[in-house]
C-alpha cells in the first residue's frame, strides 16, 4: 500500500519576481496509472506559472483530504555555518522568519538582485559564502552550494526566492504539511508531505521525449516519487542511514531526498 495518493514534481525557478509568468517554473502530476502529465496554470493572462501563483495553488491542493507528496528543486534551508556565523538558533522555523525578514523576495515587483544589491531588505546581515556546503550537498556530489550564484546549474536564486514561499506554506496550512525531515524524519499516516529533490539523481532514467529541461527534471520528480511509493524505495528514502550527529545536522539544514 502507498503513503501518498498524489505526487507533484516542481522545477522551481527564482527569475524576475513572484508575479512574473515563468518559462522555467514547470509542475507536474502523477496520481492512479497515468503518466504523469504537465499542470498548467489557472486561466489568467499569464501564459506560464507564477511564484505567488504556485504558492497559491499549492494551498489549495496540500488543504484537500488526499495524501500528497511535493518535491520542489530548490534548498530548504542553510549550511550549519551559516547558523553559526548570524548566531542564529538551530530551529528551522525560526530560520524561516529570520530570512524573511531579511530576504523579503516574496514581495511584489521584487528581484532577488535587489536584495543581493542592497536596495531592499537587509541582505548584507544575512549574507552565506559559496564555498559553504550543507552536508546533504557534500553527499550528493555534484550539488552546488546554495550561495552559488551567477553560475551554470545554480540553484541560489531558486533556493532564495523560495524560501519565503515554504514559510507562506506552513503558515497557511499548519501541521496538515509536514516539511520533511524539519517536522521528523518520520511522515505521519494520511499526512501531505513537502520534500527538497534533486532531479539530477533520477533524469537519466526517464527518457527526454518531447520535453524541454525544465518539463523534464519535474516529470522525473513526480514520476519518480510515485514509482518509488509503489515499489518502496521512497520508504528507504526517506530513513537515509545517518550517524546521530548527522541526522541532527539534517534536521537543521534539511535532507536532499534520495541522497544517502
Amino acid at each position: 500500500m502507498t503513503a501518498f495518493v498524489r505526487y507533484l514534481g516542481i522545477d522551481y525557478s527564482g527569475a524576475q519576481t513572484p508575479n512574473e509568468s515563468l518559462k522555467g517554473l514547470r509542475v507536474y502530476l502523477a496520481q492512479g496509472d497515468m503518466p504523469a502529465q504537465e499542470v498548467p496554470p489557472p486561466p489568467s493572462p499569464r501564459k506560464y506559472w507564477t511564484r505567488r501563483g504556485l504558492a497559491e495553488w499549492l494551498v489549495d491542493r496540500l488543504a484537500e483530504d488526499l495524501p500528497t507528496m511535493v518535491g520542489i528543486d530548490h534548498g530548504f534551508s542553510f549550511p550549519l555555518r551559516y547558523f553559526e556565523t548570524h548566531h542564529l538558533p538551530p530551529d528551522w522555523a525560526a530560520f524561516l522568519d529570520d530570512f524573511q525578514a531579511h530576504w523579503p523576495t516574496n514581495e511584489d515587483h521584487m528581484y532577488v538582485d535587489f536584495i543581493r544589491d542592497g536596495l531592499h531588505g537587509n541582505g548584507a546581515a544575512r549574507m552565506g559564502n559559496a564555498r559553504w556546503r550543507r552536508l546533504t550537498e557534500l553527499r550528493a556530489g555534484a550539488a552546488k552550494s546554495v550561495f552559488h550564484f551567477d553560475v551554470q546549474g545554480s540553484v541560489a536564486k531558486s533556493t532564495h526566492s523560495g524560501i519565503p514561499w515554504l514559510r507562506h506554506l506552513r503558515l497557511q496550512l499548519g501541521n496538515r504539511v509536514h516539511f520533511w525531515p524539519f517536522d521528523g524524519w518520520a511522515i505521519p499516516p494520511g499526512r501531505s508531505a513537502v520534500v527538497e529533490v534533486y532531479p539530477a539523481l533520477w533524469k537519466h532514467a526517464y527518457a527526454i521525449e518531447s520535453r524541454t529541461g525544465d518539463q523534464h527534471d519535474a516529470y522525473v520528480v513526480a514520476t519518480w516519487l510515485r514509482e518509488a511509493d509503489q515499489d518502496g524505495r521512497l520508504r528507504a528514502a526517506l530513513e537515509p542511514y545517518l550517524s546521530p550527529a548527522d541526522r541532527l545536522v539534517a534536521t537543521v539544514e534539511g535532507w536532499i531526498l534520495g541522497v544517502g
